[in-house]
């Protein structure tokens, strides 16, 4: 059976509106149980539209005439040229622009990007080399990964069992993934993180797709995650938590990944959260890696770095 894969471009009167749009709407199906779309910020900063037809409309203007029949369609259309592809279900192009939560970046950083972050990479594939091949896999790879983009796919390299090549949302998290762990430690192994010469991962049975994971940080509150983003600290921040959790059992998650020092419960808007401090960054970085996502008396737990000195 072959799956068709449809692409359009929509522009909305504001950002906010474009915004809402993809809030409400990704993931959602089309038909119940099919067609689930996969909304992306597009690159172009204007559609140029010449005819009002069943291909292109102009809903501002609905005096455009009608494209004669055998003309060619507007370029641009489906076209990866000038999107950062991905390679989606089909092998259609899925769009990927770089820096596209440009509001939740600006918001996040006060204008600025952090030191180092030049904003401008426009390569959203990652290639992470020297990692422990006997207890890394996809889904650990994920939850650090993670921490600093959205996911799209992940790929162990077979006939390199200490690579992998990880593709991220856009250019932007890519080199922050880049930025804040090269040279991070997990597993005994000193990560040597670069940008990979692939413009995409091309999906496949050696796979694993992250794209509709509902573990993904960064489709809500995005603003909030990249003002979180840092290289891999000793202290976690657990999030997420069963409103009855107690300080022994969020130590007992996790304190077989190394020695905890110190470690804290506390309610924020009504919700339960916990630090805890292990005795350096390689313990911390095992314990996200391998205890993000864990599921607690029905809660999913959420891991990340946090950028206290103590607590």
């Amino acid at each position: 059976m072959y799956c068709w894969c449809f692409q359009a471009l929509i522009q909305f009167q504001s950002r906010q509106s474009a915004v809402n749009a993809r809030s409400t709407l990704q993931g959602r199906n089309i038909y119940d149980g099919c067609c689930q779309l996969d909304i992306q910020f597009s690159n172009l900063e204007e559609l140029q539209v010449n005819y009002n037809n069943d291909r292109s409309r102009d809903f501002t203007n609905p005096n455009l005439p009608t494209e004669q029949k055998g003309r060619p369609s507007q370029p641009g259309y489906g076209d990866a040229g000038n999107m950062y592809a991905a390679q989606g279900s089909g092998g259609r192009a899925v769009g990927f622009p770089q820096m596209a939560n440009a509001a939740a970046i600006a918001t996040a950083f006060g204008g600025g990007l952090p030191p180092g972050i030049t904003g401008t990479n426009d390569r959203c594939t990652v290639l992470v080399s020297n990692l422990n091949s006997d207890r890394i896999d996809e889904d650990k790879l994920f939850n650090l990964f993670s921490i600093y983009g959205n996911i799209v796919r992940i790929k162990l390299l077979r006939n390199k069992p200490d690579h992998a090549l990880i593709q991220m949302g856009d250019g932007f998290q890519a080199e922050l993934a880049v930025h804040f762990l090269k040279g991070a430690v997990l597993f005994e192994k000193q990560l040597e993180v670069n940008f990979s010469k692939h413009a995409h991962i091309t999906q496949g049975a050696d796979t694993r797709e992250y794209i509709s994971s509902n573990l993904n940080r960064f489709n809500r509150n995005a603003a909030k995650n990249y003002r979180y983003c840092c290289s891999p600290t000793k202290i976690i921040h657990l999030s997420t938590l069963p409103q009855d959790i107690t300080e022994e059992e969020i130590v007992s998650l996790v304190e077989e990944h190394g020695t905890v020092v110190n470690s804290k419960v506390f309610e924020m808007s009504g919700k339960k959260q916990a630090l805890v401090q292990f005795e350096n960054e390689e313990q911390a970085t095992e314990a996200l890696v391998c205890k993000n996502a864990s599921t607690l008396s029905g809660s999913v737990v959420r891991i990340s770095f946090s950028q206290l000195q103590n607590i």
